[in-house]
């Protein structure tokens, strides 16, 4: 019995020995990747390349023959399926409602295209060329910015959204307001691959290939410094820019701020299986058990497992068929927005959204041909880079803002572990994946606090 005691012992001892230094080994930030900051990504050889600095107004220009063809293809007779009885859009799109807006989109959003690709140009557009790449993005200027500090803001969006998510935040954030002292300068670029912004030609552009890629914009620009805001891909390539760039990035802010440093991860664990545990009150209903989780991303995650293996296949199906692509993009903004609409028959779209505003987002990604391309990000972002850059240690200025019916959350707890200096952590009740298109006033008004506490 002694000799059992004692093995025990020291065994136990040495167990615990090797978790607490493997603790210590995994707490170490580990040091930025030295990444090519010139990478060429363009088609074809970089041997005689010479970028065109030059910063050019762009203007979104439709040719009329892709319009007129567009209408004629809503035209056609609908073979569609029923939906099975009782069912909304649990199964997917329901095609009865597929039917209602195909019917609006042909009817009346294309009627009034001249006055929808005006809106579009409300902004001023312009493109560059970086990297090989030509480069989309929109800059809005202060208004009344006078005893105003202004702060440049690169704003990015994510999939299946576009740079029509940030038409309505846009004038809030570069709008001087009485009662703060600060205003924005909007930079918000189209990601590479999707709209008007082209996609790499080469493997392995990935969302740390993208960062630098979106830091030499900013700089060519003349921001030095800077503050980032994204959403969805948006979230980590920001991330990314705060983990490689820390001499330019000065703020950081999400609505998806995401961890998946291994000591997070474990964490996530603990409070899937422990969440009575691991979260206050107030926050459990934000947060799924670990039953819950798994049954979420067995239903919601299709997408995901086919993008990431075959971008380029559905990529496929969906160019040139604006009912099908119609139907999976607007599927994401009814499910993603709120679960709960899944059994809604016309999915909730338009509680939220106008019907004009969901498709401009879809006539983006037709008219520019970029759904296959803006998939490709799925298939790259599992690189050794990224994996190399969820150890890097953020110790920029962050703020994370979750809501409520988003798919994904992460706890101050999982998030502190990469994040070093999260000076703002806020929940709220209500908001889905697209909080600058659904709630722009409530987002606006969290990064603005986020500012005034990071003083920045």
């Amino acid at each position: 019995m002694g000799f059992l005691v004692r093995f025990l012992v020291v065994t136990s001892s040495l167990g615990l020995a090797v978790l607490i230094q493997n603790y210590r080994l995994l707490s170490r930030s580990l040091p930025a990747p030295q990444l090519d900051l010139n990478e060429y990504w363009g088609p074809g050889s970089a041997e005689n390349y010479v970028e065109d600095t030059t910063v050019k107004p762009f203007n979104i220009k439709v040719n009329t023959e892709l319009i007129s063809d567009l209408k004629a293809q809503l035209s056609r007779p609908l073979k569609l399926h029923e939906p099975l009885e009782g069912v909304a859009f649990q199964y997917g799109f329901n095609s009865k409602e597929l039917q209602n807006i195909i019917k609006y989109w042909r009817d009346t959003y294309l009627r009034k295209w001249d006055e929808n690709e005006a809106f579009l140009n409300k902004f001023a557009h312009f493109e560059t060329q970086i990297q090989g790449l030509r480069m989309h993005f929109i800059q809005v200027k202060p208004k009344n910015a006078e005893g105003k500090k202004v702060l440049p803001l690169l704003l990015l969006h994510g999939w299946p959204g576009s740079v029509r998510e940030l038409y309505d935040i846009i004038p809030l954030l570069t709008t001087a307001k009485p009662e703060s002292e600060y205003v924005f300068e909007v930079i918000a670029p189209s990601l590479p691959g999707f709209g008007w912004s082209q996609g790499a030609s080469k493997v392995g552009f990935d969302t740390a290939r993208i960062a630098v890629v979106l830091d030499n914009l900013m700089q060519r620009l003349g921001y030095d410094k800077y503050i980032v805001h994204g959403g969805d891909w948006g979230a980590r390539i920001g991330s990314n820019m705060a983990a490689l760039f820390p001499q330019h990035i000065i703020g950081y802010h999400s609505n998806l701020c995401v961890a998946l440093h291994p000591l997070a991860l474990f964490s996530k664990a603990v409070r899937a299986w422990l969440p009575n545990f691991s979260l206050n009150l107030e926050q459990r209903t934000f947060f799924r058990n670990f039953s819950e989780e798994s049954a979420y991303l067995l239903e919601e995650s299709g997408y995901l497992h086919l993008q990431t293996t075959k971008p380029d296949t559905i990529g496929t199906a969906l160019t040139d068929n604006p009912v099908g692509l119609a139907a999976y993009i607007l599927e994401k903004f009814s499910t993603w927005t709120n679960p709960s609409f899944r059994k809604l028959p016309d999915g909730g779209l338009t509680k939220h959204y106008t019907l004009d505003a969901l498709l401009d987002n879809v006539m983006i990604y037709y008219i520019t041909n970029s759904i296959t391309t803006s998939q490709r990000i799925y298939a790259e972002a599992l690189s050794e880079t990224q994996t190399h850059l969820e150890r890097v240690h953020i110790l920029t200025p962050t703020g994370c803002v979750r809501f409520k019916w988003d798919i994904m959350h992460a706890t101050d707890n999982e998030l502190k572990h990469k994040y070093k200096n999260l000076v703002q952590s806020t929940f709220y009740s209500d908001g889905g994946h697209f909080p600058a298109m659904e709630k722009p006033q409530t987002l606006y008004e969290d990064l603005l606090a986020f500012v005034k506490k990071a003083a920045l």
